[in-house]
């Protein structure tokens, strides 16, 4: 296992609980009507995120999902700006303009959360592909849900990053429904890592509550795509804690299942992990508990008083100019 030094440790517990903080609070915001549009909440799935990003520079790109806020976060999106774009707002990432599921920041290396499922894999091999023509140590990493294993365009994107060696790790984040659909159900596969070895890359099963085992995993990913080794997939099994969408009840989903996945939160493993190995103080993940309430208190005020975008700015870098 890959050692970690404090402020690693302690950057990955705030990465994880801010977001867990700004999904908890999104939900609530959602829930008293003071969100538009619609909201895929991350919480449950901090590690695959935090473990992955963790290893990343700024200038490494990621590609997301309709489900994005985790990943935007451990990027190092400014959640002010993210909690505007939620709220509509012209201050908002995307001035208000694209909301939950196109929040981006390229300067970032967030080449954008996107609402149509499986359209990472393409953008992350053209980030990829870039990468590789300039002769650049930068890799990039697809996060896509197991819903999105069965879309056309990661097959593709799949064996394009083979073919031609592409820095990409493709992260498929199995939380074990495609909406409502078990993975059982629509996966032919016993595992979506089993795929890998049909393109020709190394393929890693993880557990996706454990950000020390998806780091490990990462680590190696990553490692191998900057030596211009190509692609590798990781399957990090995980479960999200709310509906596909706010407004989903989850009836599909046993009372007694989601207990059961409620036990393996990721949070409280590493919390529990790092307080026994004397790794981190009670006071220390109390601070930045406090901290990631009070950072998005503060996204939330600034939402609230930030305005709305002008009629006049409705196509503005929707088209392109030639």
């Amino acid at each position: 296992m890959v050692e970690l030094a404090k402020d690693q440790l302690l950057w990955i517990y705030q990465r994880m609980r801010l977001i867990r903080e700004f999904e908890d609070r999104a939900a609530h915001l959602f829930a008293a009507g003071n969100l538009p549009g619609a909201l895929h909440l991350y919480a449950g799935e901090e590690a695959i995120a935090v473990g992955v990003v963790a290893l990343l520079t700024e200038q490494d790109h990621i590609t997301s999902t309709h489900r994005g806020h985790g990943h935007c976060i451990a990027k190092g999106l400014e959640i002010s700006a993210m909690m505007a774009e939620l709220y509509g707002k012209a201050s908002g990432t995307c001035k208000g303009k694209g909301g939950s599921m196109h929040i981006a920041d390229v300067d970032k290396g967030m080449l954008g959360a996107n609402g149509i499922v499986g359209a990472g894999g393409p953008l992350a091999c053209g980030a990829g592909l870039t990468a590789k023509v300039k002769g650049t140590d930068q890799v990039s990493v697809c996060f896509f849900g197991d819903g999105a294993a069965e879309q056309g365009t990661i097959h593709e994107s799949m064996n394009l990053a083979s073919i031609w060696k592409l820095p990409v790790i493709f992260v498929c984040e199995n939380n074990g429904y495609a909406q409502t659909t078990p993975a059982c159900y629509h996966c032919a596969a016993s595992n979506i890592v089993d795929r890998a070895k049909a393109y020709c890359m190394p393929g890693l099963e993880v557990d996706g509550t454990d950000v020390f085992a998806v780091y490990d995993a990462a680590a190696g990913a990553i490692a191998r795509a900057r030596r211009g080794d190509g692609p590798t997939l990781l399957e990090c099994k995980a479960s999200r804690y709310y509906g596909h969408f706010q407004g989903d009840n989850q009836s599909y989903c046993a009372h007694e299942e989601k207990a059961k996945l409620r036990r393996r939160d990721p949070i409280e493993r590493f919390t529990k992990r790092v307080l026994r190995g004397k790794l981190l103080s009670r006071a220390e993940l109390l601070e930045a508990d406090a901290r990631a309430k009070q950072m998005v208190d503060k996204a939330v005020e600034f939402a609230k008083q930030s305005p709305y975008p002008s009629p006049d700015e409705i196509v503005t870098e929707v088209y392109v100019s030639y």
